[in-house]
């Protein structure tokens, strides 16, 4: 019997070891015993993400430090507790557990006001992004950047990984004309970075109307090569269509398309981001011809579903889901044009940009970066029309955001 009680201690105490192969900032900071925000008014920019190894809200460990002075919360999109559905509104309130006054940053204001700041020393931030431009978290960073450089305050990124990795980048820049809250920065649509290596370039290359004191709180244990699996952290939820970790890959491999309300990809379904469906495609052959196009990394399944709600909504859809076989070898982004570009030539009458709602153009346009996407992409309706410019910043940007790596 003690035998048995021993060997199960260490199996646990093995597996434990095992699962925490990553440090976040906030780990980090803790370890250091907050030593940067000793003497510190605080104010903090968080979501249900902002956990320790330990699934403690951030907003709990500091509040709770004897040494850290956490004055206000700062509410993104879904608000600090995640009580807000996509999209809505978020209100100024109060928390409920701490009683600190919760300021919103997803309403009238984006971008904190010198009124929000004025009792603040400094600003933290701590969540956990999907390494994609349109999503608006490192938006809400950016511009609390921009508002603590103008108002004399700190900024202080609690680093945390990017869930694909640090080594994919696909997409072209944002253009001018083009700068939205989903494509705030100069940027790839992938963009290979931690939020904290993505705050010292927007510093270093002077990417905001100007330039804060920033101190990044690095992870330990993180390398580029890693997907989120492999770091042994748990996942949080980061929107309600983000509910697995697998959801942040296949995000910006659906996504886009998925502004227009043409096809069902699976929001509404138990599947969010993960599908291509419409009633009028006929599963077996659109996934036999995807198939046949041996996309790297991308294997496409037939699949008949009826969503729940959104796109679709209670009626008889089919298509593809997308399974990623291989997240090195994928090219994420390329499976949603690949799609459009097999059902133009199976449904010459079904052409997206012929057919989507012209009013869901703009946010196109703006969560590509550009027009020339769509311009170019509806003459044929072929990958290959676009591939170059898609891709035609991808180096030069890779060969510059080294500079800001963190990590191997």
């Amino acid at each position: 019997m003690k035998k048995y009680i021993i060997l199960s201690l260490l199996f646990l105490l093995a597996g434990s070891m095992s699962a925490q192969k990553v440090m976040t900032g906030l780990e980090v900071l803790k370890k250091d015993n907050f030593k940067i925000l000793e003497g510190k008014r605080v104010g903090l920019i968080t979501n249900p993400t902002g956990v320790d190894n330990s699934l403690k809200s951030t907003i709990d460990v500091l509040f709770e430090a004897p040494n850290v002075n956490l004055v206000a919360l700062f509410g993104p999109e879904h608000g600090v507790r995640g009580n807000v559905h996509a999209g809505d509104t978020v209100v100024n309130s109060f928390d409920a557990t701490t009683g600190l006054p919760v300021l919103s940053l997803y309403g009238k204001t984006r971008k904190p006001t010198p009124e929000m700041l004025k009792d603040i020393d400094v600003l933290v931030y701590d969540i956990q992004d999907i390494g994609c431009r349109s999503f608006t978290y490192i938006s809400t960073m950016g511009v609390a950047m921009e508002a603590a450089a103008e108002n004399g305050i700190e900024f202080v990124v609690l680093d945390r990984p990017n869930p694909i990795g640090g080594l994919k980048v696909e997409g072209n820049l944002v253009e001018d004309g083009y700068t939205s809250f989903v494509s705030q920065f100069k940027i790839p649509y992938l963009y290979g970075l931690t939020c904290g290596e993505l705050a010292k370039m927007l510093v270093g290359e002077h990417m905001l109307k100007k330039d804060c004191k920033l101190t990044v709180v690095p992870m330990k244990g993180w390398k580029r090569k890693m997907n989120y699996t492999d770091t042994g952290l748990q996942w949080i939820i980061s929107s309600p269509h983000i509910p697995q970790p697998q959801s942040a890959y296949f995000y910006p491999a659906t996504g886009i398309v998925g502004e227009l309300g043409y096809l069902s990809i699976g929001v509404g379904y138990t599947l969010p981001f993960e599908l291509f469906a419409a009633e009028w495609i006929e599963a077996d052959k659109l996934a036999k011809r995807m198939n046949a196009l041996n996309l790297p990394g991308l294997k496409f399944r037939p699949i008949h579903i009826k969503p729940f709600y959104s796109t679709g909504q209670g009626k008889n859809y089919q298509g593809v889901q997308v399974h990623i076989m291989d997240i090195n070898k994928a090219k994420l982004t390329e499976a949603q044009f690949y799609v459009m570009q097999e059902l133009a030539a199976m449904y010459p009458d079904k052409t997206v940009f012929d057919n989507a709602n012209e009013k869901r153009f703009d946010m196109f346009d703006k969560v590509c970066g550009s027009d020339q996407i769509r311009k170019r992409f509806s003459r044929n309706y072929r990958f290959d029309d676009i591939r170059d410019y898609w891709y035609k910043d991808v180096d030069n940007f890779k060969k510059l955001s080294r500079k800001y790596y963190l990590y191997k």
